[in-house]
């Protein structure tokens, strides 16, 4: 299952940048490209759940979610909105998901040790 996942995390994250690249020209499907693949990615990042009981780590995740989240809400506003509002959504959660990608390690190699 790990395996899916992973498919699934890399599918997404390759349309998304994609989808997102073309929102540029205009392009109608665009849009339905990005949230295809922002799904992708909120899905595996939903079905990758963490069992332990770091207090840290489980808030970590729960802003990785969040800016999972907010990567799918973005893409509703590139269809529904004429203006720039789903690069404010996106950016967020792109800082989100930054943020978490190199904390949560920190924090599961500090577990590990002590």
């Amino acid at each position: 299952m790990n395996r899916l996942l992973s498919v699934f995390f890399i599918t997404g994250a390759i349309l998304l940048l994609l989808g997102a690249v073309v929102y540029v020209t205009h392009w109608t499907y665009a849009p339905y490209i990005y949230t295809v693949g922002a799904t992708l990615v909120a899905l595996a990042q939903v079905n990758t759940p963490y069992k332990g009981t770091n207090r840290n780590i489980r808030r970590l995740r729960r802003q990785q979610l969040f800016g999972a989240f907010l990567l799918v809400v973005s893409g509703g506003f590139m269809m529904l909105t004429d203006k720039n509002e789903w690069i404010l959504c996106l950016s967020v959660a792109a800082l989100l998901q930054l943020h978490t990608a190199f904390r949560i390690p920190q924090e599961e190699k500090k577990e590990k040790e002590g």
